[in-house]
């Protein structure tokens, strides 16, 4: 409020004053070099106009100028302005702002100078003590400050890196009338390129223009270097166009800067725009911005172009240099034009008595890419023979192709080779340790570090970081966390890469505990972790099942400040939802937004297939439409999302459609995509279309699944066609795949019900013997199927090596084995497995109840089966008219006519309620 009521005062001021103002403050004014005399040290002032300093003049006697004299007045002078800024800033230093402080500065000077304040202004490095005293000194003067003192407080935040009253500041010298020195703006500008915020610089910037202050040319020429580093194309463009506005002279250089950002980020439109407005301004293009558009538009994918400036740059007479010869024949390399690229290197050979290493090296690197070498051995002999030596990178490049096309053994002789000619370095061991870490050769890739170490070369991180990151991949978990606790810090201090790999790849492996032992290591470094460790820190646990786990790890993110990117939002949602948290799940998909990103077609997936897990179909498929509708490109994941989706949820046309729709959009189908729909048709016996869906796959090169054939095996089994089940089986043994226990289950399903018993035994033998081990499924077909021909003693066989086999009975089982042996006439074994059953927490079912009540009574133990006939009545269970009429009879029997009349009202009720339901 204070400063507020300050600034008001200081405005009036200046509309009041402004003429003494600027009277006053006229020697400070900026030189002619575009320096303020801030710049220069007070004895450089010239005094003859301060009355607080000796006047010349007055020194001259006789005619003769008196400079002893003059000079000693005024070192005296200055010795007291620089006393009296000692003072000063002894009593900032003494303690924070407050009335002691205020009434300490009144009684040091009551009435401060420029020079004083100025001199204070330079040794402070809090802006908030800065800009106390400034404000103290402007209520004592009651005059506004200088322009020197403005430069000078401007300075303070240039220090220290703290420009929260900077736009206040400027805004109070603009309405002055002036502006802040050419040094103090670049100063302002270099100092947060120096500490890369170059958001914060760019900023100053504005804020000078919205004071209609004019920055100097090199705070434009300083920010949009630093800016080019960082590809921010379009602030450099919109700093490029505010010094025209401001009548800048831009030159040939500047173009090049910024043409050269959009061409690297392959936005040609814009880079030609700027070229065409540098012809237009009468620039001639130079031999550097024609390498620079033959470079950056080559890499951008645009060869035609980059051989375009080639041409042009000889059609104006410029000659092309070995830059330009070896960016071009680099772009033809990339871009698989080989021959192009070996007739523009004969071009520059032509003649040439001293080879150009570089265009060699880029040669070498092109025929290594294309997999031809011997003519890149052939070019190093030839390079030899010139009297030129070929370099280290040359080998690098080599080893690089070579490790790329898994040519190991090769690498290694040419690593043997290159000593001849050139001593390995850092990069060349860091290629060879990365190719033998990927194809497998640990032993050699720890020969080759030892090395390395042997002739002084140290490994890098780098070196560290390659080494674990390709075991982790390979899951070689051990020997990874070996060589990172063998780092020796001193030497080779892990960064956030090694910390990453590590964590993932302990993560992958379910070792969560271990990864999280690791992130906190992490944090004990002083290392930020990065959404990618936050990411598989959040991805594992949630695959571990501690989603709770989970959950803390993205809290703790948000808590440290760190900012997801939008695969980390993604993965979190997506284990979201697979963890069943539907809800949380669609929060989620907001919060993308909330984080200032927007969903992209991942995310829909993502959210569309949780969805349809939870049921919500209706709600899935206006999500899917209004992805179209919007113009998202979806891509084969979306939609084999909603494909499966509409598969599951028996919308099978629809799956049908889409499937269709994704070849007329140039979508080549995947195994998933087919596998979902051949699914869906076979589970509603449209069984003819889900063959031709398969053979159609086939034809098309689509390496199926074992998952697809079941699907076809499960389908025409259910309808009884027991023959085409099995040709589908054979089928998918004779493509080398192996039937898992789904497939033979769906098999033996469909022959048990088909009643070939026998023929589902032969299968039995047969899947144990390919080694797919039964499961608790298989063994309760085979049970089923042997009660179902009355092979009860079979049955009881299978029972029991199913227990040795250590496979837990389910219902199921016990049903149909409590059944079969009441049948067989076993009563007591039922009875026993009845009774084990209930005491294992199992219930009995329907069927289950009427087969041991029957069984029971026919063995003459009318009490237990009337007492288990109420216990079915009590847990609601329906009481079968052929189970009633076996139990009266053995209640007669057993003269229990209490019990017998009961059973008789019951059954009874149970003829008049069927001859009801009849009439209806």
């Amino acid at each position: 409020m204070r400063l507020q009521l300050i600034n008001r005062g200081l405005r009036s001021q200046y509309d009041l004053k402004s003429t003494s103002v600027f009277a006053n403050c006229k020697r400070f004014s900026v030189s002619n070099n575009g320096y303020s005399n801030l710049d220069r040290p007070v004895s450089s002032f010239i005094p003859e106009r301060n009355p607080e300093f000796p006047n010349r003049s007055e020194y001259v006697q006789n005619g003769v100028d008196n400079v002893h004299g003059w000079s000693e007045a005024f070192s005296s002078k200055l010795e007291g302005v620089r006393q009296a800024v000692d003072n000063v800033c002894k009593i900032l230093q003494s303690g924070p702002w407050g009335p002691s402080v205020e009434i300490a500065l009144s009684k040091c000077d009551e009435n401060p100078s420029t020079e004083l304040v100025t001199g204070v202004l330079r040794r402070l490095d809090d802006v908030n003590v800065a800009l106390n005293y400034f404000r103290w000194a402007e209520k004592k003067t009651l005059q506004a400050h200088c322009p020197e003192a403005y430069n000078s407080l401007l300075m303070v935040m240039a220090r220290s890196r703290n420009f929260e009253y900077m736009e206040q500041i400027l805004e109070e010298i603009s309405l002055a009338g002036f502006g802040p020195s050419n040094t103090v703006s670049i100063e302002l500008v270099a100092g947060c390129v120096k500490k890369r915020k170059l958001k914060e610089a760019f900023d100053i910037i504005q804020t000078m223009r919205k004071f209609k202050i004019r920055p100097a040319f090199s705070a434009y020429t300083t920010l949009i270097g630093a800016l080019s580093a960082v590809q921010e194309p379009d602030l450099m463009l919109s700093l490029f166009h505010q010094m025209q506005e401001l009548g800048y002279e831009v030159n040939v250089h500047l173009f090049t800067t910024v043409i050269r950002a959009f061409a690297r980020e392959g936005r040609v439109d814009a880079a030609l725009s700027l070229l065409d407005e540098m012809k237009s301004n009468a620039f001639d293009a130079d031999i550097v911005l024609y390498n620079v558009c033959i470079d950056c538009f080559g890499k951008a994918g645009k060869v035609d172009m980059a051989w375009k400036f080639f041409h042009e740059l000889k059609a104006h007479g410029i000659l092309p240099d070995d830059v330009t010869y070896t960016s071009m024949i680099g772009v033809l390399c990339k871009a698989n034009r080989l021959n192009e690229a070996v007739d523009l290197f004969e071009q520059l050979e032509f003649n040439r008595t001293v080879p150009c290493a570089y265009a060699y090296n880029t040669m070498i690197m092109g025929y290594g890419s294309a997999g031809k070498f011997d003519e890149a051995y052939n070019l190093l002999e030839r390079q030899r023979q010139k009297g030129s030596i070929p370099s280290v990178i040359a080998y690098n490049s080599l080893l690089t192709c070579l490790g790329k096309k898994q040519r190991v053994d090769e690498a290694l002789r040419i690593f043997q080779e290159m000593r001849k000619d050139a001593a390995p370095n850092l990069s060349t061991y860091n290629i060879l340790i990365d190719m033998l870490c990927r194809a497998g050769k640990l032993d050699v890739a720890l020969e080759i570090r030892d090395t390395m170490k042997a002739v002084g070369l140290f490994p890098n991180v780098l070196t560290v970081n390659i080494m674990i990151d390709r075991l982790c991949k390979a899951q070689q978990l051990d020997e990874a966390c070996s060589i990172f606790e063998a780092m020796d810090h001193k030497v080779c201090t892990p960064n956030e890469f090694t910390f990453c790999s590590l964590i993932d790849g302990l993560g992958r492996q379910g070792r969560v505990h271990d990864a999280y032992r690791l992130y906190e290591q992490m944090l004990d470094f002083d290392l930020t972790p990065n959404a990618i460790v936050y990411t598989s820190l959040i991805r594992n646990f949630f695959k571990c099942g501690r989603k709770e786990d989970g959950h803390k790890i993205y809290k703790e993110m948000v808590r440290r400040g760190t900012s997801p990117d939008l695969t980390l939002l993604n993965t979190y949602m997506d284990c979201v939802f697979k963890a069943g948290e539907t809800e949380k799940g669609r929060s989620l998909f907001e919060e993308i937004k909330t984080w200032g990103f927007t969903p992209d077609v991942r995310s829909y997936s993502i959210l569309i297939h949780g969805l349809i897990k939870a049921g919500c179909a209706r709600e899935t498929y206006e999500l899917f439409y209004a992805m179209k509708e919007q113009g998202y490109v979806l891509d084969t994941f979306a939609y084999n999302t909603v494909i499966d989706g509409f598969c599951k949820s028996g919308k099978v046309n629809k799956a049908y459609q889409l499937l269709e729709e994704m070849k007329v959009k140039g979508l080549d189908p995947t195994v998933v995509t087919y596998g979902s729909v051949i699914d869906g048709l076979a589970k509603i016996d449209r069984l003819d279309e889900a063959y031709m869906l398969f053979e159609e796959a086939k034809s098309k090169g689509i390496p199926l699944n074992v998952v697809i054939y079941s699907s076809l095996v499960d389908g025409f089994g259910k309808v009884g066609r027991i023959d085409e089940a099995y040709l589908i089986m054979e089928e998918l043994m004779q493509k080398g795949l192996s039937p898992n226990v789904y497939t033979w289950n769906c098999l033996l399903d469909a022959l048990v019900k088909a009643e070939e018993i026998d023929e589902a035994l032969v299968c039995f033998k047969s899947m144990k013997e390919l080694k797919c081990t039964p499961n608790t499924f298989t063994y309760s077909i085979i049970i089923n199927g042997l009660c179902r021909v009355r092979k009860f003693n079979k049955a009881f066989v299978f029972w029991q090596e199913m227990q040795k086999e250590g496979l837990k009975p389910n219902m199921i089982t016990y049903t149909t084995m409590i059944s079969g042996l009441a049948k067989a006439g076993n009563v007591s074994e039922a009875d026993k497995l009845f009774q084990k059953f209930k005491g294992k927490g199992g219930i009995p079912d329907s069927a289950c109840y009427n087969t041991m009540i029957e069984g029971l009574s026919i063995a003459n133990r009318a009490m237990e089966a009337y007492e288990l006939f109420e216990e079915t009545r009590l847990r609601g269970c329906n009481i079968y008219t052929k189970t009633c009429v076996i139990l009266l009879d053995a209640l007669h029997k057993a003269e229990c006519l209490e019990q017998a009349a009961i059973v008789g009202a019951i059954l009874r009720e149970i003829a008049k309620s069927q001859h009801a339901s009849r009439s209806l």
